[in-house]
């Protein structure tokens, strides 16, 4: 099983990147700031366990709803890329907007923050969701293919567990400049793979070979 482990590696980095578990560890203290220690491990982890149903959950249907709607997985992968270089801006520019303001007004009067914003958006967001469908289809057998892109997940949601218990000592080493540089540095590989996304799509639509892929052998062009 050749592909298992870069599969598995590509899923877990760009999983890891969408997410962005650095950038959203400030955003997690100012929901929960006002909570005790106890209450914030109780909200990190009912957050991590709903962002794991949700995203299994599309994992296992997502396929079958957009068989079911008519959608091509060339028309998915050039939609999913086209969202994800969106987020890739925003985390470029620093700008948290994957919730509105009124989104966080409204999480703010409530109890209960570990669903909403945590789960949904920040953690199991439409990028995350549609990185699972398209990262799945890159294995001939898909269901294998699904398997590792959910055992990366699992993988990232428990670092995700990890940097929000570790938020504030995390907060207090980087710095909010140190988070931005991160964030930064992360979003540019986003972009990056946004445009592979979208690339991979067009091609395929248009039945043309793959472009080659990126190598410390490849030589530049004109070079």
């Amino acid at each position: 099983m050749p592909i298992v482990l870069p599969l598995f590696a590509k899923a877990f980095l760009t999983l890891f990147v969408v997410i962005d578990p650095v950038g959203l560890a400030p955003l997690y203290l100012a929901l929960v700031s006002d909570r005790t220690e106890a209450e914030q491990s109780q909200i990190a982890t009912r957050a991590v366990v709903v962002s794991a149903v949700i995203l299994l959950v599309f994992g296992l249907t997502g396929a079958y709803v957009l068989h079911n709607l008519g959608i091509s997985l060339q028309a998915f992968q050039i939609a999913a890329g086209f969202l994800l270089f969106k987020i890739a801006l925003d985390m470029i520019f620093v700008q948290q907007e994957r919730e509105t303001e009124a989104e966080v007004e409204e999480a703010e009067t409530k109890q209960d923050v570990s669903v909403f914003p945590l789960a949904i958006p920040l953690i199991a967001g439409p990028g995350s969701l549609a990185s699972i469908l398209v990262l799945s289809r890159e294995s001939s057998n898909y269901y294998l293919g699904l398997s590792v892109v959910l055992a990366a997940a699992a993988a990232v949601l428990v670092l995700c567990y990890l940097f929000l218990l570790l938020s504030r000592p995390l907060a207090k080493v980087l710095g909010q400049i140190g988070i931005n540089v991160v964030t930064r540095v992360l979003g540019v590989l986003l972009a990056a793979l946004a445009v592979q996304y979208m690339l991979d799509g067009l091609l395929s639509l248009l039945q043309l070979p793959p472009a080659q892929a990126f190598g410390l052998d490849t030589p530049a062009s004109g070079s």
